[in-house]
């Protein structure tokens, strides 16, 4: 788990994903590229390759960033209802604003990410029985009825196979001039490195946050409304990726610890990799064809997140 590995698998697995495609392209065409080969490059692979770091350390950021928020470590954006709401805000704006710009359906799907993790953590509160388990099979009950609601409301209007484009991650689409609204990212996670410190301490409680002079309810809002606007981007962008968000902070902390200053180095680079990790293989085991990232991030991701839990248990136990 040391960074230098981190960054030296980061850069070799982006270099082997510039040359995976259809379209035959390697290393010794660089120094003679031809005009469908730089296109290729430019217009396709570069920016897929960029989608893929950005997505991967920014929804494992926001999960490190929920759990500690939250106080438990099976909380991330897809077990707490906030991919769910996001979707819900992308049918609305096609429903009510049919011509809408993908900005305009950022900022309402944005507003409903934003409530549904507000509403999760308020759940959170009245919960009194907070088993670790617990509160990520709540929320993703929260999840679930929100998805319904959402598929309810497609069937209505005809809108589930538009709907559906949504559910499933997918980096096959990404082109030049399409993947440039998770840009917003990456202002978002700088306040994010700004405001660890304070992550950190929220993640204690309001009582000791208090203690040490913290505001806590402005620090949590904070952190969800970048959790909130971040995941909105990707979902718009890219797609759902589910489990990202929770295995990988859980990963660098069983290593690292809780220090979420200390860790989002580590998150976002691990992120990376296991996302373009996810990519390549997607691209490779039934070549030409390709299984889309949801899929693989899915399948992976649920193993490891069942590991996690079998490995809370027999620590509890």
């Amino acid at each position: 788990m040391k960074k230098r590995y981190l960054l030296a698998s980061l850069i070799l697995l982006s270099f082997f994903s510039l040359f995976i495609g259809v379209k035959d392209l390697s290393p010794v065409d660089l120094f003679q590229l031809t005009e469908d080969q730089r296109e290729i490059l430019l217009i396709s692979r570069m920016p897929r390759l960029i989608s893929i770091v950005i997505a991967g350390m920014s929804m494992s950021i926001l999960g490190l960033i929920m759990q500690q928020l939250s106080r438990n470590k099976f909380v991330s954006p897809t077990t707490a209802g906030t991919m769910d709401s996001a979707r819900l805000g992308v049918l609305v704006s096609l429903v009510i604003f049919s011509s809408a710009s993908m900005l305009e359906k950022m900022v309402v799907a944005f507003i409903f990410a934003l409530a549904g993790t507000f509403i999760f953590m308020k759940i959170l509160e009245k919960i009194k029985f907070k088993d670790a388990v617990f509160i990520p099979l709540v929320g993703l009950m929260f999840g679930n009825i929100i998805s319904s609601i959402t598929t309810f409301f497609a069937y209505k209007y005809d809108m589930i196979q538009s709907i559906g484009t949504w559910l499933h991650g997918d980096f096959s689409m990404i082109l030049k001039g399409r993947y440039e609204l998770l840009y917003i990212s990456i202002p978002l996670l700088i306040i994010a490195y700004l405001f660890a410190d304070r992550f950190t301490i929220a993640g204690m409680g309001e009582e000791f946050s208090a203690n040490l002079g913290l505001n806590y309810r402005q620090v949590v809002n904070i952190g969800l409304t970048i959790v909130a606007l971040v995941s909105t981007s990707v979902l718009l962008t890219v797609g759902m990726l589910p489990f990202l968000g929770l295995i990988i902070p859980n990963i660098v902390t069983i290593f690292r610890g809780d220090h979420v200053k200390k860790n989002l180095g580590h998150t976002a680079l691990l992120g990376a990799v296991f996302v373009l990790v996810c990519d390549i293989l997607g691209r490779i085991i039934i070549f030409p064809y390709e299984i889309s990232i949801g899929l693989t991030v899915g399948v992976i991701g649920s193993a490891v997140f069942l590991y996690l839990l079998i490995r809370s248990r027999t620590h509890e136990t």
